[in-house]
């Protein structure tokens, strides 16, 4: 099925709503479900070369995030009610890319699941839980 926003229209809100920040690509986004990448720099790198867990919990938001867009539009006073993730084997990649896919959408809470893989291995690196409350009216 058809988003109710498109990847450009995505990435558009990100860079203005998130100015200074280096907002990851959206590859597909579709109803219910999204896939963004992050390039990966120094930033986000821990010592070893591997993908930082803050990296990775801020990838597994913005793309639980924009699951929720997927149905409702650009919906920027959606919040986070609940991240729980679960860092599943070390990240050494210069990518990071992200699946969310929605579990429930409900009428004040949308609850997402988000998969994490690096460019070493199809294996996933990361799983979280995402939660988004919805505002009311």
């Amino acid at each position: 099925m058809t988003s109710a926003v498109s990847p450009a229209e995505a990435e558009a809100f990100l860079r203005a709503s998130f100015e200074g920040g280096k907002p990851p690509r959206v590859l597909e986004m579709e109803r219910d479900r999204v896939v963004l990448r992050l390039d990966c720099g120094p930033g986000q790198l821990r010592p070893g070369g591997f993908v930082s867990g803050p990296t990775q919990m801020a990838l597994a938001d913005t793309a639980a995030y924009l699951a929720v867009f997927t149905r409702r539009g650009i919906e920027p006073m959606a919040l986070t009610s609940n991240l729980s993730i679960n860092f599943l084997r070390p990240c050494p990649s210069s990518w990071l890319e992200a699946e969310a896919r929605v579990l429930k959408f409900g009428r004040s809470t949308v609850v997402t699941e988000v998969t994490m893989r690096g460019e070493a291995s199809d294996k996933a690196v990361s799983h979280a839980v995402v939660t988004y409350a919805m505002p009311v009216g």
